[in-house]
């Protein structure tokens, strides 16, 4: 590729809007350009990396035993409505009406599709099992899109979906997949993690997440490094505190806290450690009356709203006004406790909170809080529930350690869905007595365009994009220094540039007859991870100079009569990297 036959369109600086590291340097480097809130058009630059991404994917796929096909954008609502998602997606789901008024939606996803298709074609145990996978176009209304393509309303994924005829098959399918998960994104060159996560608005009982690490990442990861226990901090479990409850050794009393309404600030005005305090979280489930709840947590933690939703009674709650607190109370919030309530919420409380003792709390009256409080001498132990984020030094679920935290931007998500569609959709197939069984599914989604934004937030620095070679628009960019001044290096330029292609090496030529400068500047904005110069200099000598992108501050002489050579060993190292 000739640089003046492509599209190269860089900018010094990234707009104001552009939040995150690869929104900032996928803007700058031209690889996408912003149509509307959470839509993007990828650019030449930018669309050279997506079909990376997708022919790895791809390749993956097909070899783990997966069919490709394609499923429509547009999906009609009566299969939404079968399935029950058309109500419970809620807002993210962009419904639109035909000119004959008929209801359909712009997918976010397709399960519903791929079962109507399982139902329709799918009749015997003999076509079991099978995996039928798409790369498509998505959209989910976002209430605000941010971040690039990292949180975008319009993006491309990978989804795919097993058909097996029991769970032990749904595993083996499931297994499968996991194991093509980890050479995609191995093969891609990124550091991540697989985790244990919740199953979300997909549903089924068991999923998986694939994270690539990243300090930016919205998602907290826990893991053990003791062992290979990883999930999701929103589904690891908070053990019940090693050792007990202590046995209370002071009195309890109120004590003046004025205008101290937080935990942090209560502890500094006591003189106590924030784990010695307990704060108060009221929820409100509505019904024919409205009940509120009182959920207890050390004062240095969390609240896990995944978590709470699961408690009986919680699916459904919302946070409770002021209002509320005022009436149940008789405070605003800031100096609430489980001691003296003016109406009885249900009272929740951690499984750290449950282990306290002579701790502190909210007195229920402005400026006041109770120290000195002790389960069962003081007030009964209420419902006790793992209402909490885990933090690092947490004991391990799985007994081999301690967790620590770190930071993931999820790519990946693959589900055991079980019976749960096939069932909705009446999806069946008969067995070998010719009765009629549901179809055990699985589902399998990678984020394409997501992937390219997050193995920028894993690999940049201050000059740009350090693409691994497997993701990179180009292996290679030769920039002659002079083109248009020199025959010399013209020729020697076109002459690389021709074997290598002649190699199956992936180059760019800049032609473009800019200043040495303008040329590396762009080059190292956009990532590729290896850089010829050819320089009349250089060339008297009998070199070229060849520069890797990551981890090379100088250029290295290269002899010219071995450039072909030594590139392709330097891209070969590069890869196994």
């Amino acid at each position: 590729m000739l640089a003046s036959g492509f599209f190269v369109s860089t900018l010094k600086e990234a707009p104001s809007d552009a939040e995150v590291v690869s929104h900032q340097l996928m803007l700058r480097a031209g690889l996408i350009k912003r149509l509307a809130g959470g839509i993007y058009t990828y650019m030449p630059m930018g669309l050279r990396v997506v079909r990376k991404v997708e022919k790895i994917v791809r390749e993956e796929m097909d070899r783990a035993g997966a069919i490709e096909l394609l499923m429509p954008v547009v999906q009609p609502a009566e299969l939404w409505q079968e399935s029950e998602r058309w109500v419970k997606y809620g807002p993210e789901l962009l419904r639109i009406k035909d000119r004959h008024g008929r209801d359909f939606v712009i997918q976010p996803t397709s399960e519903e599709v791929i079962t109507d298709i399982a139902r329709r074609e799918l009749k015997s145990y003999k076509q079991l099992p099978i995996n039928f996978y798409h790369i498509q176009t998505k959209f989910r209304d976002e209430i605000r899109p941010r971040f690039g393509v990292m949180r975008g309303r319009e993006f491309t994924m990978k989804d795919a979906y097993s058909f097996d005829r029991d769970s032990a098959g749904l595993q083996a399918s499931f297994e499968k997949m996991h194991a093509a998960y980890c050479t995609i994104f191995g093969r891609m060159g990124l550091a991540f993690r697989a985790v244990a996560a919740d199953t979300g608005s997909i549903g089924g009982a068991v999923s998986t997440e694939f994270h690539v690490l990243a300090d930016s990442g919205e998602d907290a990861l826990a893991y053990c490094p003791q062992s290979d226990y990883a999930a999701n901090v929103e589904l690891a479990e908070a053990l019940d505190p090693a050792g007990g409850r202590a046995a209370p050794s002071e009195n309890m009393r109120r004590v003046p806290t004025p205008g101290q309404s937080k935990c942090e600030d209560v502890a500094a005005h006591l003189g106590i450690a924030l784990e010695k305090t307990v704060k108060s979280v009221v929820l409100a489930v509505d019904g024919d009356e409205v009940q509120l709840w009182l959920l207890l947590l050390r004062g240095d933690h969390t609240m896990n709203e995944i978590k709470v939703r699961k408690i009986a009674g919680l699916a459904q709650f919302r946070f409770a006004t002021e209002a509320e607190i005022v009436e149940w109370f008789g405070t605003p919030p800031g100096y609430l406790g489980p001691i003296a309530t003016v109406r009885a919420p249900r009272i929740v409380a951690d499984r750290s909170v449950a282990a306290m003792s002579d701790f502190v709390t909210g007195a229920n009256v402005v400026d006041f809080h109770i120290a000195g409080v002790n389960w069962e001498r003081d007030l009964p132990l209420p419902e006790v529930a793992d209402l909490r984020n885990v933090v690092a030094g947490d004991l391990s679920p799985d007994g081999s350690g301690q967790l620590e935290i770190c930071r993931g931007i999820e790519v990946g998500h693959i589900f055991q869905l079980g019976s749960l569609y096939s069932r909705k959709l009446e999806a069946s197939f008969l067995d070998e007595t010719g009765r009629a069984q549901y179809f055990e599914m699985g589902c399998y989604g990678i984020g394409v365009t997501r992937t390219v934004g997050a193995a920028i937030e894993q690999n940049f620095d201050e000059r740009g994009i350090v693409w691994p070679v497997s993701l990179a628009p180009f292996e290679l960019v030769i920039c002659p220094v002079g083109w248009g001044k020199s025959e010399t290096v013209r020729n020697a330029a076109q002459a690389l540039y021709e074997e290598l292609l002649g190699h199956g090496v992936e180059v760019i030529l800049d032609d473009r007859d800019e200043r040495p400068g303008v040329m590396f500047a762009d080059w190292e904005l956009i990532g590729v991870p290896l850089r010829v110069t050819v320089g009349e200099r250089s060339l008297k000598a009998g070199n070229i100079e060849l520069q890797a992108r990551a981890g090379q501050t100088e250029a290295a002489q290269v002899p010219h009569a071995q450039a072909v050579t030594t590139i392709r060993a330097a891209l070969a190292t590069l890869q196994g990297a």
